[in-house]
């Protein structure tokens, strides 16, 4: 671990300007400024300077500048042999300055430098760039080497203190993205888990009401088919279109339901006993309101379990059981059974396919099979 933190560059997070405060520019661009103006100045100040010398000291500083940027620029690409070139070319240019007469601007540059590099390289290429920088400083310092080494070692604790804040921003910066994209992907999720309820839904009621109005249009049919009389045609044709206007019914309550406008289920399940003949419905236990997902899912299993008895078992006694328990909610249903209809063969048959895949979604389970008379449908639904 501590080879691999020697090797490691900062993130491109915390070498780059995203997640830096505008006051922090500011601040940062303050500096620069001022650090060109100390250059110009220790260039010019002095009255041996003239003429070429003193197009050479600005030219210097001009280079100086472009170097600096191009290095700022290459370790955000994490390019390690041209930055640590451009590096080691401006502590040249500082050593030839300062040959020249330019002292200050060469301190300048071989400080900067050797602070750069601690902030923005990994350290096996940071340490012997820093040192050299440093130790060109101490070298050209003039003063006590205890002085000199204070003053250097600070510097570095400096440039290690801007690399380490830098690593904090960069990760801060990353969590950031992360969060953003972790907010993103569920925003997604929940729109695609929304949109499927949707689909579900409308798929659900259509199923039923098509499938009930299919009974009657198909008992219509075999009446036609064998001569029956007017009357028991007019009977099941005007039951397909109260079917119909059922299933208009049921898509307005469904478009309620997305909207979170449910009627409570004991009225609902009570409403769809009443329109079948032979039904009741009894509720056991505590009633309380139920997440709309569980209660539409009661409410269509109650729908299939009902077509499904006047399809296969018509005229058979129909008993639907609510039970409210402490952690789940189920829904029995049970007929009385009797001969086959003779529309048993109508429809799809993937009523109560659809329904068990519908509770499995919740979490929960969907029984149907022979029971002791007829039928039986069981809905259990954890709450």
């Amino acid at each position: 671990m501590m080879r691999d933190a020697f090797l490691r560059w900062p993130s491109r997070e915390a070498l780059g300007r995203e997640g830096i405060p505008r006051p922090r520019r500011l601040l940062a661009w303050a500096v620069r400024l001022l650090v060109a103006g100390v250059l110009l100045w220790s260039a010019f100040h002095d009255d041996r300077v003239h003429g070429r010398t003193a197009m050479a000291g600005t030219g210097g500083v001009l280079v100086a500048a472009v170097l600096a940027r191009a290095f700022f620029r290459l370790t955000i690409e994490h390019r390690l042999w041209p930055s640590v070139t451009l590096l080691l070319l401006l502590l040249g240019l500082a050593a030839g300055v300062h040959a020249v007469g330019f002292e200050t601007p060469a301190t300048v540059v071989w400080c900067g430098s050797a602070i750069a590099a601690l902030e923005r390289l990994p350290l096996t290429a940071a340490l012997p760039t820093a040192g050299a920088g440093f130790a060109a400083f101490a070298l050209v310092s003039g003063g006590e080497w205890l002085s000199a080494a204070a003053t250097t070692g600070g510097m570095a604790l400096a440039g290690y203190a801007l690399r380490l804040d830098a690593e904090a921003r960069g990760n801060a910066q990353r969590l950031l993205v992360q969060e953003r994209a972790a907010r993103a992907a569920e925003a997604e999720s929940a729109a695609l888990a929304e949109r499927a309820r949707i689909a579900r839904e409308i798929h659900d009621v259509l199923a039923h009401s098509l499938s009930a109005q299919l009974v009657h249009l198909e008992a219509a049919r075999l009446l036609i088919e064998r001569g029956a009389g007017r009357d028991r045609i007019l009977e099941r044709v005007v039951a397909a279109r109260g079917m119909a206007r059922d299933g208009l019914d049921e898509t307005r309550q469904a478009l309620s339901a997305l909207r979170g406008e449910l009627t409570p289920l004991e009225e609902f399940l009570t409403g769809l006993v009443r329109a079948t003949a032979g039904a009741e419905v009894t509720v056991a236990g505590e009633r309380r309101p139920l997440p709309a997902d569980v209660s539409q899912t009661v409410r269509r299993v109650a729908q299939e379990a009902l077509t499904n008895v006047r399809k296969h078992a018509p005229g058979a006694r129909v008993r639907l059981r609510l039970d409210y328990e402490p952690d789940q909610v189920s829904l029995h249903v049970k007929d009385s059974g009797g001969p086959p209809g003779e529309l048993a063969g109508a429809g799809g048959g993937y009523g109560l396919l659809g329904m068990r895949e519908r509770a499995e979604l919740l979490g929960g389970s969907l029984e149907a099979g022979p029971g002791e008379e007829g039928f039986v449908v069981t809905l259990k639904v954890p709450v």
